[in-house]
């Protein structure tokens, strides 16, 4: 996957300038995902048909990504 020019910040993006958040953009094949404040940075890329399992697992016990992160230290 080449790297997307497209990319939608979370709906949950905090205050201020909104650049603490996690950013998505999407082709047939990938989803790609990104912090909002590392943007140079090479995305996470997950095969759309992963993205959902992706997402679920996310989800409580740890309810946030921010969640997660502290959990993976």
């Amino acid at each position: 996957m080449t790297t997307p020019t497209h990319w939608k910040k979370s709906s949950y993006s905090g205050g201020g300038e909104g650049n603490d958040c996690v950013e998505i953009a999407n082709s047939p094949t990938h989803i790609a995902v990104r912090d909002s404040k590392a943007p140079a940075r090479t995305p996470l890329t997950i095969p759309t048909g992963a993205f959902t399992t992706f997402i679920e697992a996310l989800k409580p016990p740890y309810s946030t990504v921010t969640d997660f992160a502290r959990f993976r230290g």
